[in-house]
């Protein structure tokens, strides 16, 4: 009898399939603007925006962060790339019986931080208590809701001025052939500070965390205008979401290897334990297609925000009949960058 595997969980190809097999097939079909079985990093139903989330982060505490911390931004970030402003969350909470009831009150203060500084409230929540062994610590689930954004539709006019657009929404089969191709910043800083710290190879003390609720530097991007999809890099990081707007969008990509924001103390770290930083998730940065015309602009006013300044364009998105991205090396040969096919550093969202 086939068993669950951790890679089931770890946002790549092998996750993807198993929850078209085992979890949404089993779902009855609705009627949404965005469905469940997009894939998209919310759903979309008369106009409202939602999306819920799992937190299982080992350790609870790592170098620049926290599970409260994270379990914000990460739902925050999941209603912001679709275009939308976040309204509230709830909180859900497993706790593990024997808990140091001390850690409980950090690790809430930190998520009631993070909520007060992106300006999403904690609106309800649960709490449960289960025997010792029945889960790692804690468990926690976040959900939120969020409306359209008041510059969604500007952001669009935009667009289309030099494209048809075909989703009022930033999803991921949005994308086009001659679309830039834009990161937020430093890839690969999450799971390396977190593996680090957890397997004390000592590496985060160049590499913290990137976590961080985006809603603010997404609101610059979509102010600016011609932003006609965005996602948040987590679980199997740059290389799976740009390999899954590939496959929606049924387009090809060349990005640049040279022009990706990438850190010495990561790309070293990588190098010594055999993974690509590509396929690390981060929990602080957005992804961004956008028509060409536009890139620079958007690249510009995402500088001048404190999560922003290391924007870059590092590719564009190309006509193929096989949807999948080729990556530039720095010495100007071409490879493809596969989908992972789960997050080579697991617990780590």
């Amino acid at each position: 009898m086939a068993k669950v595997v951790m890679n089931h969980g770890s946002g790549g190809e092998v996750m993807q399939e198993f929850l078209a097999k085992h979890i949404t097939s089993h779902f009855p079909k609705m009627k949404a603007e965005v469905p469940l079985d997009s894939f998209d990093d919310s759903a979309v139903i008369d106009d409202v925006v939602f999306t819920t989330d799992g937190h299982t982060v080992k350790p609870l505490f790592f170098p620049g962060g926290d599970i409260g911390s994270i379990s914000v931004a990460g739902t925050v970030n999941d209603i912001s790339v679709m275009g939308a402003t976040p309204l509230a969350l709830s909180c859900s909470l497993i706790l593990e019986a024997g808990l140091d009831i001390d850690i409980v009150d950090k690790v809430l203060e930190s998520m009631g931080r993070t909520a007060e500084g992106c300006g999403v409230p904690i609106a309800t929540g649960d709490t449960k208590v289960v025997e010792a062994g029945a889960v790692d610590q804690m468990v926690m689930c976040t959900s939120a809701i969020g409306k359209r954004s008041k510059y969604m539709d500007s952001n669009l006019e935009v667009a289309e001025q030099y494209r048809k657009v075909d989703s009022r929404w930033a999803t991921d089969s949005n994308v086009k052939p001659g679309d830039a191709i834009i990161v937020s910043g430093y890839v690969g800083d999450h799971g390396i500070a977190l593996l680090s710290f957890r397997e004390g190879y000592g590496f985060d003390s160049e590499v913290k965390s990137d976590v961080a609720p985006l809603n603010g530097l997404i609101e610059t991007g979509l102010k600016t205008g011609g932003i006609v999809a965005m996602k948040d890099p987590t679980r199997g990081g740059l290389a799976n979401t740009l390999n899954e707007w590939c496959s929606k969008s049924k387009i090809g990509m060349e990005i640049e290897y040279a022009d990706i924001p990438l850190r010495d103390g990561v790309v070293n770290a990588c190098d010594m334990l055999g993974i690509d930083p590509l396929s690390i998730g981060n929990e602080g940065k957005v992804v961004i297609g956008c028509v060409p015309d536009m890139a620079e602009e958007i690249v510009k006013e995402l500088r001048k925000h404190p999560l922003g300044r290391d924007a870059a364009i590092i590719g564009h998105a190309t006509e193929s009949d096989i949807p999948r991205v080729i990556l530039r090396t720095e010495i100007g040969g071409k490879r493809i960058l596969e989908p992972p096919a789960g997050d080579p550093v697991p617990r780590i969202c």
